[in-house]
């Protein structure tokens, strides 16, 4: 067996940290799962199993994988550190996280979408308006995943790097859906996009989503072009800002060259904007996505 299957050497103790790690993460979970209901009339076990809202399975959803992903950050960060240091740097990186992930989701409803009551919308069933949500979510948990492992260590520092680097986060994705809005408009004679989602157009949040993951995807990346700097609250920050905006915008650019050669012959924005073409939008999503691991690949190879 050994020569079929080489392992690296682990430490003995690993399954215990796996435990700890674990056991805290579903904990974590089931916080996050309470704090979704705790503002609603219903449980969570009403809104999916009851009334059958997809919207809200969707959005809860969209709010439990952001969270995974801000953990899986931790996961393993301080094997060989002591079980109590990995338990409080887990809870304390899982709380961080959680705080971040429902600021950034109310920052994302009063600022970004700030002519849409997401939260009624969503109980009310749309799930347009809880893709784009739930897409908002994942796409800050990426880049703050990103930061996380960019930081050294769990001290103040590292946690205020992160905190602050969240202003990034927000500034990101209110600016694409800006640029993204003013796009609409030019090619709807000045119609509403948030009006639009507000109405159930799929296609269109589907189309979005790739927007903001694609662009959470590719800032992420830029941890492989900065370097940290414990006490650089000013500069870490910065940094940060100025990278993301260039990178976003080089995204933007490859993007739309590839819509125009690979969907060449078709009118995708009459197909997604005028006729809510959900497979138009879906051939979208995926190359947003695409390219923009594609170009992840290239800056961490760099990196």
């Amino acid at each position: 067996m050994e020569a079929l299957v080489k392992l690296l050497p682990l430490p003995h103790d690993i399954w215990i940290y796996l435990v700890i790690d674990v056991g805290l993460a579903l904990l974590l979970l089931m916080v996050m799962k309470w704090l979704a209901g705790i503002s609603r009339r219903s449980t969570v076990a009403d809104e999916l199993g009851v009334k059958d809202n997809f919207a809200f399975g969707i959005s809860i959803a969209g709010g439990m994988l952001s969270l995974c992903i801000v953990m899986a950050s931790v996961v393993g960060r301080h094997i060989g550190q002591g079980y109590g240091r990995a338990a409080i740097g887990m809870l304390t990186f899982g709380v961080v996280g959680i705080i971040l992930v429902k600021f950034g989701r109310f920052a994302h409803d009063k600022v970004v979408l700030n002519h849409l009551d997401s939260h009624a919308l969503i109980s009310d069933r749309s799930v347009s308006v809880a893709l784009v949500d739930a897409a908002s979510l994942i796409s800050s948990a990426i880049i703050l995943r990103s930061m996380m492992v960019w930081v050294d260590g769990s001290d103040m520092n590292a946690i205020i790097a992160i905190v602050t680097g969240f202003t990034v986060v927000l500034t990101i994705l209110l600016v694409m859906t800006r640029l993204y809005e003013i796009r609409y408009a030019r090619d709807n004679q000045n119609d509403s996009f948030q009006g639009a989602l507000k109405k159930g157009q799929m296609a269109l949040a589907i189309e979005h989503s790739g927007n903001l993951l694609g662009t959470a995807l590719v800032v992420a990346s830029a941890s492989n072009l900065l370097e940290y700097n414990p006490l650089g609250y000013v500069s870490n920050v910065t940094g940060w800002l100025i990278v993301s905006i260039v990178l976003a915008f080089l995204l933007m650019v490859l993007v739309t060259v590839s819509k125009k050669f690979i969907l060449y012959g078709l009118n995708y924005r009459l197909e997604v904007d005028q006729q809510h073409n959900i497979g138009v939008a879906c051939l979208e999503l995926t190359l947003s996505v695409g390219i923009a691991l594609i170009f992840n690949g290239v800056l961490e190879f760099l990196g």
